[in-house]
């Protein structure tokens, strides 16, 4: 169903930059890594399109910040990324708004009560 697919798909876009800054609160990332993981989850597929701009964008904001180091595998350096405490007010309003939101729509859609 068409409609189905575009509410999804804006639904994972509005949380995809909350979702890369919880996962760059738990440790720092590289940018494949960042995809990789997200790809892991039922859903959340991502490609390095989306999620480059996304980081360069977090970045520009201040949210993030980045380094270059050497790949421990021996290739080319790779950019870290990391939370910063500019990312964690957002990460951290936007979690206690999602919780509530999803539990009162599952309540109304599931449990049909208000």
């Amino acid at each position: 169903m068409v409609v189905a697919a575009d509410v999804l798909s804006q639904l994972r876009r509005g949380a995809l930059e909350y979702c890369v800054l919880g996962l760059l609160s738990r440790q720092e990332r590289y940018g494949f890594d960042l995809v990789r993981t997200l790809g892991g989850f039922d859903g959340m597929v991502t490609g390095e399109g989306t999620l480059y701009p996304l980081l360069s964008r977090l970045q520009k904001d201040g949210r993030v910040a980045s380094t270059w180091r050497d790949s421990d595998a021996g290739g080319p350096p790779r950019k870290y990324y990391a939370i910063t405490a500019a990312g964690r007010h957002p990460l951290h309003d936007f979690t206690e708004e999602w919780s509530r939101s999803r539990d009162n729509v599952d309540r109304i859609l599931v449990e049909g009560t208000t």
